[in-house]
């Protein structure tokens, strides 16, 4: 039955036994917004992102629209594996900011089911514009998943303080 992720309190198990080192984990997923920094901030330093401050990580995190983790249990501690959000004008769209799957778990398919749930969850929401950011190395990851690049031509502009 097709099922709600954010009617779970906790976190819903995505993935039953995927094979990991020679081990066999399950991967969960959970739409709290209640993220241990420390763990997104090793997360973020396992793709090379460059480092942000706390404070503003916590303030983006809470004025997120949704938030996605993924992780598995190990020694009855939640490892963080893979991370999305979404900001949004909770109407017509949103952006897609921070996906992130760390190396170990990278070419098993996460980064797809994470973008594919926050898709799903986005469109429940009846959001009908979905934008994104893309490095040049990942835009074909985006490109498989249905994203175009603007197809009239660029109208993404920015402005950066002096």
């Amino acid at each position: 039955k097709n099922m709600n992720i954010r009617n779970i309190e906790d976190k819903v198990l995505l993935i039953n036994q995927l094979n990991y080192r020679g081990n066999k984990i399950n991967i969960y997923l959970t739409t709290n917004k209640n993220i241990n920094l420390y763990d997104l901030e090793k997360l973020c330093d396992s793709v090379g992102w460059v480092r942000r401050p706390f404070k503003k990580v916590k303030i983006a995190i809470e004025h997120s629209f949704l938030i996605i983790s993924l992780f598995h249990i190990k020694d009855n501690s939640n490892i963080l594996i893979g991370f999305a959000r979404a900001t949004s004008d909770h109407a017509f769209n949103a952006t897609i900011w921070d996906v992130v799957v760390h190396p170990d778990f990278q070419g098993k398919g996460l980064g797809k089911i994470l973008m594919d749930q926050i898709i799903q969850q986005l469109k429940y929401a009846d959001i009908t514009t979905i934008t994104l950011f893309a490095d040049p190395q990942v835009i074909m990851f985006y490109k498989n998943l249905g994203f175009l690049a603007d197809p009239d031509g660029i109208k993404g502009m920015f402005w950066y303080p002096h």
